[in-house]
């Protein structure tokens, strides 16, 4: 696979990647704002890019807005808040036609660029906050997406593991906040966290297409000014991947529903910053991850014990969890068998057709997210949440050479730490 070029330039405020590739007829530039998740701040964070959105001081209403980037041959502006690792993550993006293949060279980069900077430096401001209109309307909505986890039993119970896990750690806030907050959220509060981001977070700005890296550098530097200048004040970043638990722990909650959520915690103890990161995705892989692994195998096809049986690993905190749907009176089964799998994946009971095609199937995951824009931005940024870089071809390569033996030696690594069971009111 040939690899894709990304050129990194280092200002006082934040770094550029570009990256110059001809995969793509479009444009795209995303901003990324990075700080440790914590409790105290979530939601307004969360709450923050929603509300930049919604207008900058030349453009200032939605409306108006939206009449600007259409105008820009259908220019796309979103928002989005997610958390990787220990890190709480705003991102801006603006995607655009690329000029070469329009009849005017009408420079949309310059323009993509320059409304960048204004939805992230130029808000609309009133009486010294954000535009009440505008955060009162985001609030409403954030707290439409908070019930609704509530109501999608699957995202709930993922969710609450997640707070069983970490309860001694802000990483079991979802990356939407906390919903009591939100009433506390006015345009003077929101506009104070606003500055803090603007001065302590860490920034990464990707410019990705068909484009010239030189004058991606320049519409940049043009557009965000004296920022690029300004020397922030960034808290010391860390992560927190280990349990000091002495026992599994185990939770049972009750409500209203017909289908058992039973979801597993594990500590991996590997990240992507680590050697064996690889041989943690094959194991992944063999153990929940796709349709012929262990879980899906034994626990759904030859015991139909589950409607679903699945496993996913959070590659920056270093943990795994497996994710199942079951009858409230295979509890007891169903943990028993989801267990033996792994003893069999310590133990070395994995087949080389199973090696093979968890080979196969991740790296078509890989090329197949290195084929959209969004994808292969995620894959770059990965380098910078774990101050790790790696190579696309390395990739391939380092899962290509993984080895049975290095799979056993990461199933060895994993230690189950909590059990969560949402059943229906009936079950017991």
């Amino acid at each position: 696979m040939k690899n894709i070029n990304e050129s990194i330039y280092e200002y006082n405020r934040l770094k550029l990647h570009v990256i110059s590739t001809k995969k793509f007829k479009t444009i795209t530039i995303l901003l990324r704002c990075k700080n440790i998740l914590d409790k105290e701040s979530i939601t307004e964070r969360a709450l923050l890019p929603f509300v930049l959105q919604s207008g900058t001081k030349e453009y200032d209403n939605p409306v108006k807005l939206r009449t600007y980037l259409d105008d820009l041959y259908g220019a796309r502006l979103s928002v989005d808040v997610t958390k990787k690792g220990s890190f709480h993550i705003l991102s801006i993006r603006v995607d655009v036609v690329n000029d070469k293949f329009l009849p005017n060279k009408e420079k949309l980069l310059s323009q993509a660029c320059k409304i960048l900077a204004d939805v992230l430096l130029n808000p609309v401001i009133e009486n010294e906050g954000f535009k009440s209109e505008f955060v009162e309307t985001e609030k409403r909505i954030l707290s439409q997406k908070l019930d609704a986890i509530y109501d999608d039993k699957m995202q709930y119970a993922s969710q609450r593991i997640t707070e069983e896990m970490f309860e001694n750690d802000d990483y079991k806030y979802n990356s939407l906040g906390i919903s009591e907050d939100i009433t506390k959220i006015n345009s003077q509060s929101l506009f104070k966290i606003y500055e803090e981001i603007i001065s302590n977070d860490e920034i990464d700005i990707y410019i990705l297409g068909d484009i010239d890296k030189e004058e991606a550098k320049k519409n940049i530097e043009h557009s965000f000014g004296t920022f690029l200048s300004k020397t922030p004040n960034i808290k010391p970043l860390e992560n927190k991947n280990k349990s000091n638990r002495d026992e599994v722990k185990e939770v049972k909650e009750e409500q209203d529903i017909s289908q058992g959520k039973l979801n597993i915690g594990y500590f991996t103890n590997i990240t992507y910053k680590d050697e064996d990161y690889f041989a943690l995705q094959m194991f992944n892989g063999i153990f929940g991850g796709f349709s012929h692994s262990k879980l899906f195998i034994n626990v759904r096809e030859k015991n139909s014990l589950a409607y679903f049986a699945n496993s996913r690993i959070e590659s920056h905190k270093g943990i795994m969890l497996v994710m199942t749907g079951i009858e409230a009176s295979k509890y007891k089964q169903a943990n028993e068998i989801i267990d033996e799998q792994l003893e069999e994946m310590k133990k070395g009971n994995i087949t080389e057709k199973e090696i093979e095609q968890t080979k196969l199937v991740l790296i078509n995951q890989i090329l197949e997210t290195l084929d959209t824009p969004r994808g292969l931005l995620e894959l770059f940024y990965h380098n910078v949440v774990s101050n790790k870089e790696r190579k696309f071809d390395e990739w391939i390569n380092k899962l290509n050479s993984v080895t049975k033996e290095q799979i056993v030696k990461v199933a060895n690594k994993i230690e189950k730490d909590t059990i969560y069971f949402l059943s229906g009111k009936e079950a017991n």
